[in-house]
């Protein structure tokens, strides 16, 4: 089998959206072998949300969806695959039945003390990382505001022919 060109590379802003795919499915590739590497069972996907719960408290999904900028979707299969696992638990609020907070289990608590060694290498590693691009932060806050200012969408559409 031949080696074939890296389109996404070749294709430049106009592949945008392959990029970032590709290169958030390798870092959480090898988040998991890392964790792998030490015995650990833990999913990335995870991360945020119990990081959200050990920084705040018990909070819902919408409050973890909102903090993180990520569906409501996908914040709630996250938490059924922890609450499977035994990491997080549904807690009652007593003024109103239908706020659900999450909040960690004894077993959730052990995990992230556990994790606390990996997650600072994690984090030392992608902040290296970050220098050695250029310093992208500002460059990927940027994007993120400039898609505030204007969707992909409506942009697609300024270009698109209509029929």
């Amino acid at each position: 089998m031949t080696e074939q060109p890296d389109y996404s590379r070749l294709a430049g802003g106009a592949a945008l959206g392959a990029r970032l795919r590709r290169l958030s499915e390798r870092i959480d590739r090898e988040s998991a072998q890392l964790y792998a590497a030490f015995g650990i069972e833990f999913e990335q996907r995870w991360f945020g949300i119990l990081n959200q719960i050990m920084r705040n408290g018990p909070m819902t999904v919408g409050d973890i969806a909102s903090a993180l900028r990520l569906t409501h979707v996908s914040i709630s299969q996250a938490r059924r695959s922890l609450e499977a696992k035994g990491f997080v638990h549904s807690l009652t609020d007593g003024k109103d039945a239908r706020r659900r907070p999450i909040a960690l289990t004894p077993k959730g608590e052990a995990l992230t003390r556990e994790l606390a060694g990996l997650w600072q290498a994690l984090g030392a590693s992608a902040a290296e990382l970050n220098a050695e691009a250029g310093n992208l932060i500002p460059l990927l806050d940027r994007l993120d505001d400039a898609l505030a200012e204007r969707s992909l969408l409506d942009r697609a559409l300024a270009h698109a022919a209509r029929p």
